[in-house]
């Protein structure tokens, strides 16, 4: 795993600024560093050393040094597809997966990206025509950003390396705050840095001639076989999936695996006996603290398990770090979990494996039940439906079945952004000072609506979700968490082999009317015990509600609610109102508070220091 960083065009003291924008993500790769400079190119890379530990580093070149490569990722067919290259005359010096690329895009070009199977970002320069070539893995994996200033296409695997280039002005992008506040991460191909973008997966770039042109390769359409049974389908997850733990544990160093109390991570130890595992959590409370049960796992399935209680003051202090670290603000507490569990395996190990993806996959998100459970609900005319919900809204107390009722009166397109929905278009222009910027977050999702307009519900929803929340969130949180503790994450869920069997398998296998991932949950089941293979699914726990209710914390976020940059952008009697109402009990207002607060401490750290 590594980090690359790059610009286009001759600029003065090039190689130190390519030093710098190299130096600030030396946490991606701190065994070396590698450079490469022309007056056309610039290309910096920082090496975690994985595999061909003596002979893998970058810059890489092809046989006549006119391709120039830099690498963020593994390749695991890697030693398949350098056969065929050999076979077809080019010829190798080391034995790294990155040089595969460079000569497979010397031979295939853009169709090398249909053949890799892996987690990739990469910047290719051809010096014969000065044109440069970027791509990014189908699901989104590996980062890369860019932007263009003065001519000069920069790009870099993390936003901190591209503001260290001297032409880049550091400038909020207000339009981000507004998803933001919806969405609860920065929605992709926007980000919080004006004029800075993010590429999107499953796409590549053509930079030349001073001019850009992105092209989507890869999009992960679902294809339900409804003749497709519940045995076949575990069978074909069984064995898929026992191909890619195998093909991600590649490697020339020790490899260890993340466990938690879900059958995502779980099914993913049963191929790690006798190796290391690592587990985190909070307090002595089991809802948030998975710990006793990954312990009794770890000794069923005979692993060496590692463990560490994070304590409130533990999370509370890594706050401004972790945001540093993941150069735009994301309101989903886990990620400051998975940095200490992140920290805890690079203690041990160098490569780790975990279970991001199977819920968007396989169908294990709780929210993918809720069409079925709306099912009958909705065959009543929607006008009688609206006007339940009306009323439910008029009242001022909560009940039992309050939610259902104002949920069920919409459809999907109106309820559903993803895993979380912060703040919505109204409750937006209250919060807001400049409340014109407040949009329609299921405006924003049509588009993808559109695409997926013949799926069945729940299919809908995972289609959302592998595009939007995945990438901005799931994805995002992996990737800059490890690499925050130089620790290469590898998410063999998130496999093009394991793809092409979950994209075929229809809702009713998914989820019905007990459970979610069901077939999953059943190819888990041969390898796990029960206890494991039933479990209702958590998320990554984190007691933020309880934390915002201690006087303590509590008054560090009021200070921050009542700060000048709060004012600036925000009504803070709204924000003091949430905050107030949460504390006092009235109201369970801890995931709009935290989406604030995190944004407050971010914008202080970027663009109030």
């Amino acid at each position: 795993m590594c980090g690359i960083c790059g610009f286009t065009g001759e600029i003065l003291d090039r190689e130190k600024i390519l030093k710098n924008m190299s130096d600030v993500i030396i946490h991606r790769g701190p065994n070396s560093e590698g450079f490469f400079s022309t007056e056309n190119i610039s290309m910096g890379f920082r090496r975690l050393s994985i595999i061909d530990l003596q002979e893998g580093n970058q810059p890489i070149y092809n046989e006549d040094k006119t391709l120039v490569l830099t690498f963020n990722g593994e390749i695991y067919n890697y030693k398949e597809l350098r056969e065929e290259l050999i076979a077809s005359g080019h010829k190798f010096y080391t034995n790294t997966d990155s040089e595969v690329l460079v000569h497979g895009f010397e031979q295939w070009r853009e169709s090398l990206l249909d053949k890799l199977r892996g987690m990739f970002a990469f910047a290719i320069f051809n010096l014969k025509d000065s044109s440069l070539f970027l791509a990014r893995d189908f699901f989104g994996i590996k980062p890369l950003h860019y932007t263009i200033v003065d001519n000069h296409l920069v790009y870099g695997s993390e936003i901190k390396s591209i503001l260290q280039f001297p032409k880049v002005e550091k400038k909020f992008n207000k339009n981000a705050l507004d998803k933001y506040l919806s969405f609860q991460y920065s929605v992709p191909p926007e980000t919080f840095f004006e004029n800075i973008y993010c590429l999107l997966p499953g796409h590549y770039m053509w930079f030349k001639n001073g001019k850009i042109k992105i092209t989507r390769y890869f999009d992960p359409m679902l294809y339900p076989d409804e003749s497709l049974t519940l045995d076949e389908a575990v069978n074909q997850i069984e064995t898929v999936f026992e191909d890619s733990v195998k093909t991600h544990k590649i490697s020339d160093v020790e490899v260890g695996c993340f466990l938690s109390s879900g059958v995502d991570s779980s099914y993913v130890s049963t191929y790690f006996s006798g190796q290391k595992a690592f587990t985190v959590g909070f307090g002595n409370d089991e809802k948030y603290n998975e710990i006793g049960f990954a312990k009794k796992l770890a000794q069923e399935l005979n692993l060496n398990h590692y463990s560490r209680v994070i304590s409130s003051e533990d999370f509370w202090n890594s706050i401004s770090h972790v945001q540093y670290i993941m150069d735009q603000p994301l309101a989903d507490p886990s990620c400051i979990a998975l940095y200490f569990v992140s920290k805890l395996a690079s203690e041990c190990v160098t490569v780790a494996l975990s279970g991001e993806g199977a819920d968007e996959l396989f169908g294990g998100y709780n929210i993918y039940h809720e069409p079925i459970s709306l099912f009958k609900y909705q065959k009543i005319p929607k006008v009688f439906r609206r006007v339940l919900a009306t009323i439910a809204q008029i009242i001022p107390l909560n009940f039992k079945g309050k939610n259902f009722i104002i949920r069920g009166s919409k459809d999907l397109s109106e309820r559903f952004i993803g895993n979380a929905f912060m703040f919505s278009e109204k409750e937006k222009k209250t919060l807001l000072k400049e409340f014109s910027l407040a949009t329609s977050p299921q405006e924003f999702c049509k588009q993808f609506y559109e695409k997926a307009q013949n799926y069945d519900d729940i299919s809908k929803m995972q289609y959302l979700d592998i595009n939007l929340w995945m990438v901005g969130d799931i994805l995002l949180k992996a990737d800059r968490m490890s690499m925050a503790n130089s620790l290469e994450l590898r998410v063999p869920f998130l496999d093009k082999k394991v793809f092409d069997v979950a994209k075929i398998i229809p809702s009713r296998l998914k989820v019905n009317n007990k459970n979610t991932k069901v077939a999953l949950r059943k190819a888990a089941s041969k390898h796990l015990p029960k206890f494991t293979a039933e479990k209702k699914k958590l998320g990554f726990p984190v007691p933020i509600r309880v934390w915002l209710r201690e006087k303590k914390y509590y008054n560090i976020v009021k200070s921050a609610f009542n700060s000048s940059v709060a004012n600036e952008f925000f009504n803070t009697d709204t924000l003091n109102k949430y905050l107030d109402r949460h504390f006092a009990g009235k109201e369970d207002n801890s995931r709009k508070i935290w989406t604030i607060y995190i944004f407050l401490v971010w914008y202080n750290i970027y663009f109030n220091d």
